[in-house]
């Protein structure tokens, strides 16, 4: 019989979460390595941000660093592109990348990225479905009747949203490090062979993305499981 959550099911939590850390083992080793590498036009992450956004004629996009390690992002309601301590002052071929993939970011935005935009959209859905998911289906599993079903299967389709969003975010994430790669080469802020080493960055950075998307997939096969239980224990 299956009544509870800390079951077999949970293998796919734990393949999921040893996913998710092997990728993000990745990409710190990656970046480590190549943050020691510097870049030769000397520039800083903070530098490089500031002349991709002048080279597309961005004038209202402010830079500003945020403390932590690898914690850059752009935010779009403050028109600002935030660059972590191991990226705005470092002037190796590794911060280029991150300032440009962030700037990509900045460039989807520019132009109404269609992906962009979706995964937008989908925050406040996939917030709500993300915290409404799991006391569905509980409530659905002391449901001894079909309701209980309905009520639990009502919890995973709240949950495949946060799942929507985390494939979403691939084709935004991957674009953001096309557009990195092509205006890094464009402008001249790095050499062919810098390239490549950014590259692997970049690289390493988007599977940290794929094996988010494939946790989540894992887990959302594990709430179907367990929403399922509450019809075969009638």
């Amino acid at each position: 019989m299956y009544y509870g959550f800390w079951d077999y099911s949970y293998i796919l939590v734990l393949i999921g979460a040893l996913l998710s850390l092997i990728a993000s083992a990745r990409v710190r080793s990656t970046y480590s390595k190549y943050s020691r590498v510097w870049s030769a036009g000397n520039m800083t992450g903070a530098e490089v941000a500031r002349r991709i956004l002048e080279s597309q004629g961005i004038t209202d996009v402010r830079i500003e660093h945020v403390s932590g390690s690898l914690t850059d992002h752009f935010d779009p309601r403050e028109m600002v592109v935030r660059l972590s301590d191991s990226v705005y002052d470092n002037n190796s071929v590794a911060a280029a990348g991150v300032a440009a993939h962030e700037c990509g970011h900045v460039m989807q935005e520019e132009e109404n990225y269609a992906p962009l935009k979706f995964r937008e959209s989908l925050v406040p859905v996939a917030n709500f479905g993300s915290s409404i998911s799991w006391p569905l289906i509980i409530i659905g599993l002391f449901i001894n009747s079909n309701a209980g079903w309905y009520v639990a299967m009502a919890g995973v389709i709240f949950f495949s949203l946060a799942v929507l969003f985390q494939l979403v975010t691939l084709p935004v994430e991957f674009d953001a490090s096309r557009r990195a790669l092509a205006i890094l080469e464009d402008t001249g802020i790095l050499g062919q062979e810098e390239l490549r080493d950014t590259r692997k960055v970049l690289s390493a950075a988007a599977m940290t993305y794929v094996a988010a998307a494939a946790a989540a997939i894992l887990q959302l096969l594990r709430v179907m499981l367990i929403a399922n239980s509450g019809r075969r224990r009638d």
